[in-house]
């Protein structure tokens, strides 16, 4: 055993593997991601090379070659920092050939994961100056570059990317749903007191989600609204959505009458419970709330309405403002009825913009003085970006080309074989 013990130490791989093994646990990641990403850059620059090896010079000489390698440069990881080398080429031809590697694009010095921190980390409360603090907490020593300035800069390079996005051509664009809401976040922008987030998000026809608008208001006023959907129509998106759904407190719907007209109304459940059960004592908040659950949930438009005139004579002698808060909205609330059943968990309530922006409500406490507009529009611009990236399609998507070709549901489901509604209207 002592003899086997001797040869291995004698063998020079056995000790470097010793010497890694003494290495800190993060040194040893560091390590081996660097091997992974400088192997990964290795493909990419013999990918390069083979596409060019059967172009060469009059000389027979191969047109493009290698050439050495870029300066050294550290990537800053979940890992930490990994130190990268970027190869060059050499183009005999003068056409400007260059390699550019796709992993490790020029001037990134962040991976895509520690940047999308960054606006995160900022909604969450930490402050511009205390972020590299907290980067340093999880990344070590090696983050204290992320200073304020940077991040300064960063945010400037968010407000850019929204001005860019937003000014985006929609000709081409089809949406079927909308959730819509506004969004107030407890920061100020210049002289205002609060400022409001306006937020679309919408449904493709393959059932995909995706951001449609984010602009800002004072209030969420029909003003507000008309301007923003007056700027979709500018850029080319001259149909709205078959249906939108929000809270009912908005002066979008106004808005939305005027630009939209043929775009139906859904109330969203969730903000009218609250609603509704404001108006009444908590005592009898349990059992309104169940009552009201027995509308929603209702499997057909029939049994809605028959849980709907329940709750009315149940709660009207007593509380009529709770039951007025309810019946004024009635048919906006059971619109959904007359969409395909898979989607109707889709469109009871605005919770795709809700749980993206929890945590902007979340963010009122580190910044106590006011923010540029550019640059709170920039940070919600990143926000979404971020969480769009987890959204999931819709249930039932293979049900929406129906719905665009005029094809008729009533409680779910297609009426008369999927028979359009022009063809009704003519067979009538």
């Amino acid at each position: 055993m002592r003899r086997n013990t001797k040869e291995a130490a004698a063998r020079p791989e056995a000790i470097e593997g010793l010497a890694e093994i003494s290495l800190p646990l993060e040194e040893l990641i560091r390590q081996g991601a660097r091997k992974i990403i400088q192997q990964a850059i290795e493909a990419e620059m013999q990918a390069l090379t083979s596409s060019y090896a059967h172009v060469t010079t009059i000389d027979g000489q191969r047109v493009v070659v290698r050439n050495g390698y870029l300066p050294e440069r550290d990537i800053l990881t979940a890992a930490g920092p990994v130190a990268v080398r970027v190869p060059k080429v050499r183009d005999r031809s003068g056409s400007g050939i260059k390699f550019n590697s796709q992993l490790v694009p020029p001037y990134v010095r962040k991976t895509p994961r520690v940047s999308a921190a960054l606006p995160w980390l900022y909604l969450k409360g930490i402050s511009t100056g205390d972020m590299s603090e907290a980067l340093q907490a999880l990344l070590g020593e090696e983050a204290k570059g992320l200073s304020p300035a940077v991040v300064s800069r960063l945010k400037m390079k968010w407000a850019d990317d929204w001005k860019a996005w937003n000014k985006r051509d929609l000709s081409a664009e089809r949406y079927v749903y909308w959730w819509v809401d506004g969004v107030y976040t407890g920061l100020r922008a210049d002289e205002t007191d609060k400022q409001c987030l306006l937020v679309i998000i919408g449904v493709k026809p393959d059932g995909t989600k995706e951001r449609v608008a984010i602009g800002d208001g004072i209030r969420e006023s029909r003003e507000s609204w008309r301007d923003l959907l007056l700027d979709l129509i500018e850029r080319g998106l001259k149909t709205g959505p078959l249906l939108a759904i929000g809270d009912g407190a908005m002066g979008f719907w106004a808005a939305l009458n005027e630009v939209y007209p043929k775009t139906r109304h859904q109330r969203c459940w969730m903000h009218k419970m609250v609603n509704v059960l404001n108006a009444l004592p908590k005592s009898l908040q349990g059992k309104a709330k169940a009552d009201l659950k027995e509308i929603w949930m209702a499997p057909t438009l029939e049994f809605a309405e028959q849980a709907f005139k329940r709750f009315i004579s149940r709660y009207a002698a007593k509380y009529p403002q709770a039951v007025e808060k309810l019946s004024k909205d009635e048919d906006a609330l059971l619109a959904f009825y007359d969409f395909p059943a898979e989607h109707w968990i889709h469109l009871r309530t605005t919770n795709p913009i809700e749980s993206t922006f929890a945590t902007v409500r979340l963010r009122t406490t580190k910044t106590r003085n006011c923010v540029s507009r550019d640059t709170f529009l920039g940070l919600a611009f990143k926000l979404m970006e971020e969480a769009e990236k987890s959204w999931h399609k819709i249930y039932g998507a293979d049900k929406i080309e129906k719905l665009l070709q005029g094809v008729v549901f009533k409680n779910g489901e297609a009426v008369k074989d999927n028979q359009p509604l022009v063809d009704q209207k003519l067979a009538a």
